[in-house]
């Protein structure tokens, strides 16, 4: 863990919010590897902060998924395995879904300009070529229905989950090679989010969460079968 390119934290922001950021980063970006083991004395000596905004670092990285606290044996970082994959699609499709049965009666002009304008971004950064931008517009995009849905425990839920989605976004550009999604992979969603027709936007997410997965399957069994 001593070559792990951690550098100084940024003294403008908080120091839980910048340990939370690079751990991230380096969980995400793949320099610390699923499994390994984190050792606070090393960590804490890396970033040059102590050991309390490390430590609540690590407990909102364990809350998003991406560190795994074993009682009596210390954290690790979480292992991706398949059946993680599974679950995080079939739960992301049902979550979304419920979103929007709550969201369509109410759906407003403030909904609409936010949507198309979400969609916007996440076009200029696919164009741009920015594999982080896009990540992170890519989860902005779906992150407005949950906004306007007006269910905080099912909000609590979205925002709990997006450490590990974009994990799972960032395996989704290493499957398929490319640095975000297609340029047009979006229309479709936003066409129907501001149309008249729920169960069409019902079926659509379950198909748009579909988009990919099999690789991104394939690619985690790949992951796996060369961890030691």
């Amino acid at each position: 863990m001593s070559l792990l390119n951690l550098k100084p934290i940024n003294k403008d922001r908080t120091l839980r919010a910048n340990v939370v950021e690079q751990l991230r980063e380096a969980i995400i970006s793949g320099e610390l590897a699923p499994g390994t083991k984190l050792v606070e004395s090393q960590l804490s000596a890396l970033l040059g902060v102590s050991r309390g905004p490390l430590r609540e670092a690590i407990r909102q990285l364990v809350d998003q998924g991406l560190i795994e606290s074993i009682p009596y044996t210390g954290t690790y970082v979480a292992n991706i395995t398949v059946k993680a994959i599974q679950e995080l699609y079939s739960f992301r499709t049902e979550l979304e879904q419920f979103a929007f049965k709550l969201v369509w009666e109410n759906r407003g002009e403030d909904f609409r300009k936010e949507l198309n304008s979400q969609l916007e971004k996440l076009t200029a950064a696919i164009k741009s070529n920015n594999k982080e931008a896009a990540i992170f517009e890519e989860l902005e995009l779906h992150n407005v229905v949950y906004k306007h849905c007006g269910h905080e425990l099912l909000q609590d839920s979205w925002h709990r989950l997006r450490g590990r989605l974009h994990l799972y976004f960032t395996l989704h550009q290493q499957a398929h090679n490319r640095t975000g999604p297609y340029i047009d992979a979006h229309d479709k969603y936003v066409t129907l989010a501001l149309g008249d027709d729920l169960d069409a936007m019902l079926n659509h997410v379950t198909e748009h969460m579909q988009q990919g997965y099999n690789k991104v399957e394939n690619l985690v069994s790949d992951i796996r079968s060369h961890l030691p």
